[in-house]
């Protein structure tokens, strides 16, 4: 591919983002001590995954991005999880709502797979068609950000910070994620 072609993918995959987000939902009142909502998505490797299900038994951090700027705040969620060691299935998902999307989430798809190392496709579940349920629990008021969920063994959302990384932040996940293997 040429460089005039990357970009040009780069400015697709980027609008599809931000019209994925047309319209601001406020989250649920509670986030924490409820069941994950079930949505289906697909990893970059192309198996179907379901979530919370597919992650059953695990503690998992979700790191959910609405829009291409949250992936910043999503790969510093990564280094800071691994950083202080913490012992979560770790699973960035890439929410994208609307109709557009979904008619070229093939292209979306291998637009990210260009930028993401294939060892790590299994960890990327892209959501398109259950985009809306993630959006109706989580609200899309701050999309540069990604929306960090932990989910216990059982699929309950027990953690979530949407206000961007922080130190402080891996300090209360690490907490949590601790009071849980107790």
């Amino acid at each position: 591919m040429t460089k005039r072609h990357y970009l040009l993918t780069f400015a697709v995959v980027s609008a599809f983002f931000v019209a994925a987000c047309g319209s601001v939902v406020k989250p649920a009142t509670t986030v924490t001590q409820v069941p994950f909502p079930r949505v289906s998505g697909e990893s970059l490797t192309g198996d179907r995954v379901t979530i919370p299900d597919s992650y059953s038994g695990k503690n998992t951090l979700l790191l959910i991005g609405y829009t291409q700027k949250a992936q910043f705040d999503i790969d510093r969620w990564i280094l800071g999880a691994l950083q202080a060691d913490i012992p979560v299935e770790i699973v960035e998902v890439p929410t994208i709502a609307g109709m557009m999307p979904k008619m070229v989430q093939g292209f979306i798809n291998n637009g990210m797979r260009s930028g993401i190392p294939q060892n790590d496709w299994a960890s990327v579940v892209t959501v398109y068609e259950d985009a809306p349920k993630i959006i109706q629990l989580l609200g899309n008021e701050r999309p540069q950000s990604a929306y960090a969920v932990l989910l216990n063994r059982s699929g309950v959302v027990v953690w979530s910070s949407n206000i961007g990384y922080s130190a402080s932040q891996i300090v209360a996940l690490k907490r949590t994620v601790q009071e849980l293997t107790r």
